[in-house]
């Protein structure tokens, strides 16, 4: 079998490795005679996958004593309703959260607060096109927020946080989903860190949070028992059912990284890979990238062809050179390619010998 070069934007390309250990572990893990599908979540099995995952996950970024990891379901979407549901009850009612609207994800979290508190839309780069980042300078904070939401990496969109706003005393929450475990960042920093697994962590199904000790406890009244955070926490996110096999995943991901020097190792490969596909793209005119150059996404690269009509030729000769799911979103078209952290620097050369062949035949 020939593996392809997958730029899918999530689910996404897992680490070779893990799946190679996986398919070995499938039918008996670790001489158990079970599947990790099979496994009873409260067995001792399952209980040291989830133990090892957590206790990795907390070395690789270096999250403090006082932080809680939850591993829950409904991807970051879900989220979306359960940090309002979770957060704004520190305040008297009605809450005021704000957001800083850079892109389509934003835009989706901003739409499921509304449900649970006032919105201020502190800061948007509609104007753009989403195509940059409000600079701080701009943002209308309200002194007294329940918290201040950011996305700190918009897939669709292409654009990354390479700061960390300050925001005062109100507590930020972060939705990382697209490039947690990409670059070293400081925990401490945030209040809330929280994204789905599905593009560096592992496969749909789990969703990873990491809250400050002392948000927890003030879920509103109408917070289901499994999307109290504190509830899940004290319940070591084994309140319900976890996402078992996602959760191993996710471990055998962690090992991975660690196994290759950690996140301080994976980012500057991720630099270098990065930095390849934007130099090439802003050498030619025959292909485009919109983004403020200050805030290219690492992970998400979005491009354009000069010519759109030559838009489906562009994926079929990609298909043929083993280049895949490089169709950009349909709300804004175009190419993404999407390189996480599984994403050889390989993949990245071929990419962009085959953007070069193009040209070559199409310029």
């Amino acid at each position: 079998m020939t593996r392809i070069y997958n730029f899918a934007p999530g689910p996404a390309a897992l680490p070779q490795e893990v799946l190679t250990q996986a398919a070995a572990e499938m039918l008996d893990w670790h001489g158990s005679g079970l599947s990790v599908m099979e496994m009873s979540h409260r067995g001792r099995e399952f209980m040291s996958i989830l133990e090892t995952a957590q206790r990795d996950l907390r070395e690789l970024l270096a999250v403090p004593g006082d932080y809680r990891i939850l591993f829950m379901q409904g991807g970051a979407i879900a989220q979306n309703a359960i940090v309002p549901m979770n957060l704004v009850g520190r305040k008297p009612q009605p809450a005021t959260v704000d957001f800083i609207n850079t892109g389509q994800w934003s835009i989706k979290s901003i739409a499921e607060a509304r449900k649970y508190a006032t919105v201020n839309v502190a800061a948007s780069s509609e104007a753009s096109k989403f195509s940059s980042i409000p600079p701080r300078e701009t943002w209308r904070l309200t002194p007294d927020a329940a918290y201040v939401h950011v996305c700190t990496n918009e897939t669709i969109g292409g654009v990354e946080y390479h700061f960390v706003p300050d925001v005062g005393d109100v507590p930020l929450v972060a939705d990382m989903s697209s490039h947690i475990l990409s670059r070293v960042i400081d925990v401490s920093k945030y209040d809330v860190i929280y994204g789905g697994a599905q593009k560096n962590i592992g496969p749909a199904g789990l969703t990873m949070v990491i809250v400050r000790e002392d948000l927890l406890g003030h879920a509103l009244s109408i917070c289901p028992s499994a999307f109290d955070w504190k509830v899940v926490a004290e319940n070591e996110s084994m309140y319900n059912t976890p996402p078992t096999y996602s959760i191993y995943i996710a471990g055998l991901v962690f090992q991975w990284l660690k196994r290759q020097g950690g996140v301080a190792a994976i980012e500057q490969r991720n630099i270098a890979k990065a930095s390849l596909l934007y130099d090439y793209l802003d050498s030619t005119d025959f292909y485009g990238n919109p983004v403020a150059k200050d805030c290219r996404s690492r992970m998400n690269v979005p491009f354009s062809l000069h010519d759109a009509s030559l838009n489906d030729t562009f994926l079929a000769g990609a298909k043929e050179h083993g280049l895949l799911q490089l169709k950009g979103h349909k709300s804004v078209g175009g190419m993404r390619a999407s390189i996480y952290n599984a994403m050889p620097i390989e993949g990245v050369r071929a990419l962009v010998d085959y953007l070069k062949e193009f040209e070559k035949q199409n310029g």
